[in-house]
Order: C-alpha cells, then sequence, then structure tokens
C-alpha cells in the first residue's frame, strides 16, 4: 500500500468516493466501472477475507493505522485526507474513518449456487441494500449437509432491508442468496454497511429471468415456498412441519409483495400469523423469522 496525503476536495483521484448520498446513489448504477463502496474498517476487511480487491482507500489521517493492517498484501493508493475533505468529497459526515474503492467479483452462475448450496437466499427486486456473505469461510461440506434451504425477495426497493436480510442469512444458516432482476443491488454503500460486511460471507449472484427461474430450482428438487398473505395460506409453523430437505422461500416486495406471476408457480403458499391487528412484518423481519424457523 502507498499512503498518499491529499488536502483537497477537488483532487481527481478522490472520484470513486464523490456524491456518494443515499439521494445522489439513488439515480444512478452504483457504483460505475465495475466498482463498489465498503465503508469501515470492519466492512473493509471483510471484503478483503472474501478476496474482494481493493482499487484505493480513503481514510481519514487518526484511521491510518487500522488500514494499514488490512492492506499489507495490496498494492494499493490510500489516500489520507483530513476530515472536511472526506465530509465534501461523499456529502456526509464520515463517522467510521475509512473508505474504500472495491472491484466487483465475477458473480457465479445460479446453477453453481444451487449446486453448492445447501441454504440459498434469493432476493428479487430487493431495493435497499442495507437488507442485503462469502461461503468459503461459513458453508459446512457437502458431506455434512442433509438439507438445503433456498429464500427468494421478489421486488424489494429498499437498500436497507437487502442488507438486513444479508445479515439474517448469515446469522441464521443460509448458504446463498440469488437476487432478481429488479432486486437492489447487494453491494450498494448502504446494503454492505447495514450487513456488517456479512453481504461478503453467503454466496450470492442475479437469477437473470424472473419468475421463470422457479423451473431450475424446481428441476433441482425445491419445494417453492412464497410468503404471503394471499387464500390458501398455511402457516409457517405447518411449513415447518413438513420438513422439506430442499426448501426455497419467496419474499415479496415491500409494498405489494409477491407478484401474481410468481404466485401462479408456487408449491406452497405460507403465511406468518399476526395479533393485535398487524397483517404483516417488514421483510427483513420476515426473513429473520422464516430462516430462524426452518433451520
Amino acid at each position: 500500500m502507498e499512503l498518499i496525503e491529499i488536502a483537497s476536495a477537488d483532487d481527481a483521484r478522490l472520484d470513486d468516493y464523490r456524491g456518494l448520498t443515499d439521494t445522489a446513489l439513488r439515480a444512478v448504477s452504483e457504483p460505475a466501472g465495475g466498482l463498489y463502496i465498503a465503508e469501515s474498517a470492519k466492512v473493509i476487511e471483510r471484503a478483503v477475507a472474501a478476496r474482494h480487491r481493493p482499487r484505493s482507500v480513503m481514510v481519514q489521517r487518526r484511521w491510518v493505522d487500522g488500514i494499514r493492517s488490512l492492506l499489507v498484501e495490496h498494492d494499493v493508493p490510500v489516500y489520507v485526507v483530513p476530515d472536511e475533505v472526506a465530509e465534501s468529497v461523499t456529502g456526509f459526515a464520515v463517522h467510521r474513518g475509512a473508505i474504500a474503492s472495491m472491484h466487483r467479483p465475477t458473480l457465479p452462475s445460479v446453477a453453481d449456487i444451487v449446486a453448492d448450496a445447501s441454504l440459498v437466499l434469493l432476493l428479487e427486486g430487493i431495493g435497499d441494500h442495507t437488507n442485503v456473505c462469502d461461503p468459503k469461510t461459513r458453508v459446512p461440506d457437502s458431506s455434512q449437509r442433509s438439507r438445503s434451504r433456498i429464500a427468494i425477495l421478489e421486488g424489494l426497493a429498499d437498500h436497507a432491508n437487502v442488507g438486513s436480510a444479508m445479515r439474517n442469512a448469515a446469522a441464521l444458516g443460509v448458504d446463498a442468496v440469488l437476487v432478481t432482476p429488479t432486486c437492489s443491488d447487494p453491494l450498494y454503500r448502504r446494503s454492505v454497511r447495514v450487513s456488517m460486511g456479512t453481504v461478503f460471507q453467503v454466496p450470492w449472484t442475479r437469477i437473470p429471468e424472473w419468475p421463470a427461474g422457479i423451473d431450475e430450482l424446481k428441476d433441482a428438487g425445491y419445494v417453492v415456498a412464497g410468503m404471503t398473505l394471499g387464500e390458501g395460506a398455511i402457516t409457517l409453523d405447518e411449513l415447518v412441519a413438513e420438513d422439506h430437505e430442499k426448501l426455497a422461500m419467496v419474499f415479496g416486495t415491500e409494498g405489494d409483495g409477491i407478484t401474481p406471476a410468481t404466485d401462479r408457480l408456487l408449491d406452497r403458499r405460507v403465511t406468518i400469523p399476526m395479533t393485535g391487528g398487524v397483517d404483516s412484518l417488514n421483510v427483513a423481519a420476515a426473513t429473520a423469522v422464516t430462516f430462524y424457523a426452518t433451520r
């Protein structure tokens, strides 16, 4: 690593970090050029541990020593800036000291994800990156696997929900995440931050065709269950009692839930019973409850 002092917010070398506010980034595909942003030393550490390659790091002076220990094997520029420069460039107060511009990894195919998974989370259309980890650090040896779960999040628009879902997947033993074409990016800055870097621990990829991709899951032996308030739904407890060896769980978008096209292809419709006049949970909370119940 090479330490480079930068005193001006106008320096072109900081362009990867310019205008990172949620308002600015919602208008573009974040980030451009096959990059994503990792925020804080903990998140950067997890990204590097997952063998993701940093392009550069912007760090405030008091955090230099911590970043130095993370990048001993990486020949990348580390831009050391005053606090006011960091805030001016990004558009927000950088409280965690360091932000890295990371090269995006090549995503595996859906077939590879399904073949390797004992648990899979599919995020369809999730818009909140905060609710949205790497299999090499967590997935058990295939000889020890007896059951496989796949979850599908459909049409979510809140980046925080994506990051939270990814964190729930990591914490509760889900092996992988599939995100549909309309799902928000798990590597969006806010998603990565909310996930606390666990997005690098759970294997994930995009499923290019949805809901047609359900057929690929069924061909692999999965029972596809959609979390819904629709008619004909069984309870989550009843789904658990069925004890499916391979289970794919579909979670719909924050507002409208599962799309009619997806609903028509489901093997099971499942609901989490509510009390107190509440009709449903936030989708991130629903993933946590369902992942725990079906573990």
